[in-house]
């Protein structure tokens, strides 16, 4: 696709040059480390080390749902990961997710025995039966949420790496892969009102992971926040996708679940590292500066 050329495939692939296109620096065919870094551990029971993607943003949410319920033994300190800086190829983070991607989560309720947890589903699901909390103990109900939260696992690479690359971040536009993966995601968004439509959460009437981990992605997409293309996809049509994404956007652990490990938008909105409640009050970017 290249100059308007068709592309022919060698006979085997090598890597010898960038792709081009936003985060091409960072992009290789290869795992493993690229420096010495150990990671920072602070007080609290979990350590987090992540960015305020929408994946990030599942997790801290759940941390801070879990906060609000009164589990104190849910407290947390969460890292600032630069993926643009390459910060998950040190040495710490690759020991925590040999994938390099975040969140990535260290339990460290047993020092002498810290349990790594990785990928944010994984995370999720770790931290509910953990607590008891956000996770349905009827058998269906619990079914149907778990059936949600991996449906978002297998559907938003279309929507981040397939969409949101063609039509935010490659070196050009190109036709062809911008309108196959935006027909796939219409596709994903037109399962989710239709779902929707009928309950009030992915599970039915209870609010669970599964909502916490659809909403950074799919919510954020219904009203143009994600890759600029709420108009190009017609996030307004979708009515039900629009209500749910508003009852939960209104939950104060949500609200503040936002905030961690954020570095853009509004300063008072970026709380960059998270070690305590009063953080929220006191260590906002506003508050504290470059």
């Amino acid at each position: 696709m290249s100059n308007g050329t068709e592309y022919t495939p060698p006979k085997v692939w090598s890597w010898d040059k960038e792709s081009g296109g936003r985060f091409a620096n960072i992009n290789r065919p290869i795992a493993g480390p690229t420096h010495e870094k150990e990671l920072p551990v602070g007080k609290h029971p979990f350590q987090l080390y992540s960015l305020a993607t929408p994946n990030g943003v599942k997790v801290t949410i759940m941390f801070e749902e879990l906060l609000a319920l009164g589990h104190a033994g849910a407290e947390y300190d969460a890292w600032l990961i630069r993926i643009g800086d390459g910060d998950q190829f040190g040495s710490g983070f690759v020991a925590v997710n040999p994938n390099s991607k975040i969140p990535a989560l260290l339990d460290r309720t047993n020092p002498a025995k810290p349990r790594r947890i990785f990928e944010s589903g994984s995370i999720l699901l770790y931290l509910a039966e953990k607590f008891g909390a956000f996770l349905p103990k009827d058998l269906d109900k619990r079914t149907e949420a778990l059936n949600w939260l991996f449906w978002q696992m297998g559907a938003a690479p279309y929507l981040g790496g397939g969409f949101g690359h063609f039509y935010a971040y490659a070196p050009a536009k190109w036709e062809y892969p911008i309108n196959r993966f935006a027909m796939e995601v219409k596709r994903q968004l037109d399962v989710l009102d239709r779902h929707l439509a009928d309950n009030a959460y992915m599970a039915g009437d209870e609010y669970t992971i599964a909502d916490m981990a659809i909403w950074p992605w799919y919510g954020a997409l219904s009203k143009g926040l994600l890759y600029g293309a709420g108009e190009f996809l017609d996030g307004a049509s979708y009515k039900h996708v629009n209500r749910w994404t508003d009852a939960i956007a209104q939950r104060p652990a949500v609200k503040r679940g936002r905030m961690v490990n954020r570095v853009q938008g509004d300063p008072a909105s970026q709380l960059r590292e998270r070690h305590d409640a009063s953080d929220f009050q006191t260590k906002t970017q506003d508050k504290i500066g470059a």
